[in-house]
């Protein structure tokens, strides 16, 4: 196996794990606000979860 192809599969599971880390922080910052600024700014109901969205 061509050893840039090994760094580009690590290059690539690095960066989706990257961005799960991202969603998580990010769905954690949002849910630690209050439930009137969440409904203001209309969470959940715009939000679907990356894997729900796979099952579909």
């Amino acid at each position: 196996m061509n050893p840039f192809a090994t760094l580009e599969i690590a290059r690539r599971y690095l960066g989706k794990i990257k961005t799960l880390r991202d969603d998580i922080r990010t769905e954690r910052q949002i849910r630690a606000l209050s439930p009137s600024l969440r409904k203001d700014i209309g969470w959940p109901d715009n939000f679907i979860r990356r894997d729900d969205a796979a099952r579909r």
